[in-house]
């Protein structure tokens, strides 16, 4: 993979790349699949070691993912997103139609371990969490929603969205049943991402063109395709 060819933003401290969907960004433990960091070393530019990721995106959640280039702005990075600093946006189409134009999901979040595996659910017993969203066009069927996470906890605006009766087109693990997911693949795009890395100036900011798995349900739902996709 060519991931210089994925860079969306790139200074002395930060780069932020294009995220493709499908490829985890670590490797797991039983799993022997491709992983982002095989390929992290391309992107140097010339210093003694390969960035670092600064946070995380599920493996088949394309787009905005942040790389600090060392200790230093790794450091800073890990304070922005911890303190809910920096300002996510996705985009996701979802199968349904909400009663309301935009709301905030707020519901705690578990990890729930089975013997073939594990899924995030609702559970009061959980760690807060809280997701604004609000509708950007839709047909009958499917919405297209701008989510923006408040928190970050694993599957978030997968399990809040389907927590409402809006579960993501392609996801099999949250969705109802194959025959209401409308796509093979997860509809989740990290659109993009805004960081206030340096007190008293401009934030950074990197915007992900829209992968072409999500082109097709996102023209039906209105968004006009007169911007690339990824390609």
């Amino acid at each position: 993979m060519n991931l210089e060819a994925r860079l969306l933003y790139r200074d002395a401290m930060v780069l932020i790349i294009d995220k493709p969907a499908g490829i985890a960004v670590h490797a797991g433990p039983r799993d022997g699949s491709a992983n982002l960091m095989q390929w992290l070393d391309q992107l140097r530019f010339g210093l003694p070691r390969a960035p670092e990721l600064a946070h995380r995106l599920d493996r088949d959640t394309s787009g905005c993912l942040v790389l600090g280039r060392h200790r230093k702005a790794l450091a800073r990075l890990g304070e922005l997103f911890a303190g809910s600093s920096v300002d996510k946006v996705y985009w996701a189409v979802v199968v349904g139609r909400p009663q309301a134009d935009q709301g905030l999901i707020e519901a705690p979040l578990k990890k729930l371990e089975r013997r073939h595996g594990w899924r995030m659910i609702v559970d009061p017993k959980g760690q807060p969490s809280a997701t604004r969203w609000r509708v950007l066009g839709g047909d009958q069927r499917l919405t297209w929603i701008e989510a923006r996470p408040l928190t970050g906890r694993t599957h978030q605006i997968r399990v809040h969205l389907a927590s409402i009766g809006l579960p993501l087109a392609g996801d099999a693990v949250y969705g109802r049943g194959t025959g209401d997911l409308e796509a093979s693949r997860l509809h989740l795009h990290a659109r993009s991402i805004s960081l206030p890395f340096t007190p008293k100036k401009p934030p950074i900011t990197a915007t992900a063109p829209v992968p072409d798995h999500m082109a097709e349900l996102l023209r039906r739902c209105g968004w006009s395709d007169t911007e690339p996709t990824e390609n």
